[in-house]
């Protein structure tokens, strides 16, 4: 029976575990916080997007970084394969937009719940408020030695041919546990409240990976305009949007938009955010189309036809029946037509100019929100030195690196979690097998 030491009691942590332990192993999870789970409790806001019910090339089409790492994994452990568990062990489910999976309660804790169970009848050792320090290898005092030297260069090269294999970890409090294998699977920078700080970065780094730069992902953007306070909270449904970088069209996507008191968020502004590097030193701009389903000719056509209906009343009045009633004040502003002006008055250029302002309402990009608020950390372990079939760090033998502290990312949808889920499947299975 292989022993196997899992770092962090997150999703994709948890299922390694579930999948070493199926496959025969003892397992100890070794999570820092007094309970598992602690990110799953709050994503999707309190209700968990599981998975994402789309077949496998729609999933791995929305891993938008490092996708082609994730075909081994998903194929492993496919989407089904997550409804099925999760279902198996008491998680009803059920399908929303966009084939998003829920928990039929639409309660998070429902999800974290069965997830105890599938590790309880399993017998993992599940230990809480255990902090590791280092991980241990079979050359432990001369990697520490190579570090001291400073020369990442030379160091990396040595690594790579040292063979050099995991033998168990160190806990802060000194305490030593050894195993056959060792799975990292300790998440990214986001969110860091529910313990996700980087602690795995510096783990990994110690023993010679290389960490990709850590960006915010899935996060809101401030904006160099005001938000109008009539405008907080408001949500836009439907709409399209363009991320531009100078002249150069970066992103597109339609569905929904939310304003907050920094700028604009939503579901189409996290994915956006994804293709926004470097914001203090680019000119990103967002225009959203308000009306996408008409192009700008037929959208001139139902305004001239609005306008020959209400030609006797004023401009506010037409705006009533084109945007929400909190968008009005924004859209005055930008065309520049006093809303007390009559119908009849207004010009061809000041119609083509509400054309073009509500099919390209535009918002100049200051900056990305903070990492801590991010729904996932862009960055991480180089997919370089892991290898996809199992997981296994091409670096230090029977070492496994699993969820989001890998260079992998999705965007909103469940793809994320499926990520986590198939990471860590695949990784306890072949830690099981591991010689």
């Amino acid at each position: 029976m292989k022993n196997i030491i899992v770092i962090g009691g997150g999703a994709s942590g948890c299922f390694a575990s579930y999948s070493a332990s199926m496959n025969g192993a003892r397992v100890i999870l070794l999570e820092k916080n007094h309970l598992i789970g602690k990110k799953l409790r709050i994503t999707g806001k309190g209700r968990c997007n599981v998975t994402n019910k789309g077949d496998i090339e729609d999933i791995i089409n929305n891993i938008y970084k490092n996708g082609r790492f994730m075909y081994s994994s998903i194929y492993t452990y496919t989407n089904e394969n997550t409804i099925d568990d999760f279902e198996k062990y008491g998680v009803k489910l059920k399908v929303e937009r966009g084939n998003r999976v829920f928990p039929e309660s639409d309660k998070a804790i429902d999800v974290v719940l069965g997830i105890e169970k599938m590790l309880k009848d399993l017998g993992v050792d599940i230990r809480l408020n255990k902090r590791v320090k280092k991980l241990l290898t079979s050359d432990t005092t001369s990697s520490t030695k190579n570090e001291e030297d400073g020369n990442y260069t030379s160091r990396k090269k040595s690594l790579f041919n040292d063979n050099r294999t995991v033998v168990g970890v160190e806990l802060d409090n000194g305490e030593k546990l050894y195993a056959d294998s060792v799975i990292v699977a300790t998440g990214g920078k986001s969110y860091p409240l529910t313990g996700s700080n980087g602690d795995g970065y510096k783990l990994l780094q110690d023993v010679g990976h290389q960490i990709t730069d850590l960006n915010a992902a899935l996060v809101g953007l401030e904006t160099e305009e005001v938000i109008d306070s009539k405008l907080i909270g408001l949500i836009l449904k439907n709409i399209a949007i363009k991320v531009t970088n100078g002249n150069t069209i970066v992103y597109k996507d339609f569905g929904e938009l939310e304003y907050r008191n920094y700028g604009i968020d939503g579901a189409v502004i996290k994915s956006a955010s994804c293709h926004m590097n470097d914001v203090d030193n680019n000119d990103y701009k967002i225009l959203i189309d308000l009306k996408p389903a008409l192009d700008n000719e037929k959208l001139d056509n139902r305004i001239q036809r609005d306008f020959k209906k209400l030609m006797n009343k004023k401009f506010e009045d037409v705006l009533r029946g084109l945007v929400p009633l909190a968008l009005i004040d924004s859209i005055l502003q930008r065309v520049d037509i006093d809303r007390d002006k009559k119908v009849h008055q207004i010009t061809r250029d000041e119609r083509l100019r509400l054309v073009y302002i509500l099919k390209n309402f535009e918002y100049n990009i200051l900056r990305k929100r903070p990492l801590k608020e991010a729904i996932v950390t862009d960055g991480g372990v180089s997919t370089k030195e892991v290898n996809s079939s199992t997981m296994e760090s091409k670096l230090i033998k029977n070492l496994f690196i699993v969820g989001e502290i890998l260079d992998v990312s999705g965007y909103t949808g469940g793809f994320n979690l499926q990520i986590a889920f198939s990471t860590g499947y695949l990784a306890g299975l072949n830690a099981s097998i591991c010689i």
